[in-house]
């Protein structure tokens, strides 16, 4: 089907010869097969977002919190209204609830997308607890619970040594997942030979797969960070704007091997820190999940949308990347990281913490409705 351009919306309009869309990235939708889905379930970001051509959301509690804090006026009496009526809940169990109703009303906005695309996009991408990364059983259990929020969920499960086990289970169930805490191509091969597990399984059953929208999430800027972080502990010195290449890099090796392999899921790009986690991948069969402060940058922006993604990184920035930083290695090569070296790669555990981090935060916001300070 030939995309076509929408005109209208209250976004800014931009004529590429005789047509016009309304901004980069409505463009990049409209003309190539990369797809938009927005890095939040905020519902006026959202809404920016799909008027630029997104078909797809995500959630999970830094997000969660993110929005509970900044419509906490709207939000204060749901949560007394759900202690109230669970007066045995602890913060954690409201917690949760609220990070349910946020995806399913997020969920909402998309059903369009996800008639027109029958369940490859339009989908609310809802993170499982990454408390459980260790426990597949665990993993399973709630990715079910949340696959039922909504016909249009797509469920978060983190590329860790138990997660590998849990999408291959969550595959075969019927579940699309969307692979996160990824950061390397060892991490990806093995994601996409699990789902290709469970794929597999299900049609060996004669159970039904084509409206199944699996995804493998890069989170590319994250790669960065840990390579600039790294510049400085080992107090080296590389070529200006190296170290802002190595998600791309992972991206853009890993999407070739997927295109030989022909692997039955699609890569995602997210953790975004400068416009080539953008602009170097457009034109791949793939989907861009920017936060809407970067997609409001993008649209800003004169970069020119075209296809970038079969042009190889420079050599000469590669070749810097392989010669100082074993980490980049590992994320570069197939045999870089064994599944039991997935939960300890600095990367993971960094967004690990931090995820975490996020669930005791939620507690506390909870906390401060269920006790408020007396003082």
């Amino acid at each position: 089907m030939v995309k076509r351009p929408i005109v209208g919306g209250n976004v800014r309009t931009r004529l590429t010869g005789a047509v016009t869309y309304k901004s980069p990235l409505h463009q990049m939708t409209q003309t190539t097969p990369t797809c938009l889905w927005n890095d939040s379930a905020d519902i006026d970001e959202l809404r920016y977002a799909i008027e630029n051509g997104a078909v797809g959301a995500t959630c999970n509690p830094v997000i969660a919190l993110g929005i509970l804090k900044k419509e906490i006026g709207i939000w204060k009496p749901r949560i007394q209204d759900l202690l109230r009526g669970q007066p045995g809940a602890t913060e954690d169990q409201i917690g949760w609830e609220l990070i349910e109703e946020l995806s399913v009303r997020a969920a909402k906005l998309l059903e369009p997308a996800f008639a027109e695309h029958r369940g490859r996009n339009g989908r609310l991408s809802v993170q499982t607890d990454p408390r459980l990364y260790r426990d597949a059983d665990a993993i399973v259990e709630q990715a079910v619970a949340f696959d039922k929020l909504a016909p249009n969920m797509i469920v978060k499960i983190p590329a860790t040594k138990a997660g590998i086990a849990a999408i291959e289970d969550a595959t075969h169930r019927g579940i699309s997942i969307n692979a996160t805490v990824c950061f390397t191509l060892p991490q990806c091969i093995a994601v996409a030979e699990a789902v290709e597990r469970g794929l597999r399984r299900r049609e060996s059953e004669g159970k039904e797969i084509k409206s199944m929208g699996t995804v493998c999430t890069i989170m590319v800027g994250r790669l960065d960070d840990w390579m600039k972080v790294l510049l400085d502990k080992r107090d080296i010195s590389v070529d200006p704007g190296v170290t802002e290449w190595a998600g791309v890099a992972v991206f853009k090796k890993t999407y070739g091997i997927f295109r030989e392999r022909g692997y039955r899921l699609r890569l995602l790009s997210a953790a975004f820190r400068n416009h080539m986690h953008w602009s170097e991948l457009i034109g791949a069969d793939a989907v861009i999940s920017p936060p809407s402060a970067w997609q409001k940058r993008f649209n800003a922006s004169d970069i020119e949308v075209r296809s970038r993604i079969d042009e190889p990184v420079e050599a000469k920035i590669v070749d810097q990347l392989l010669g100082h930083f074993p980490d980049f290695r590992r994320a570069y090569s197939e045999e870089g990281l064994t599944i039991d070296e997935f939960d300890s790669f600095a990367p993971t555990v960094r967004t690990l913490r931090q995820f975490i981090a996020a669930c005791t935060d939620l507690d506390g916001l909870v906390r401060d409705v269920m006790l408020p300070d007396p003082s």
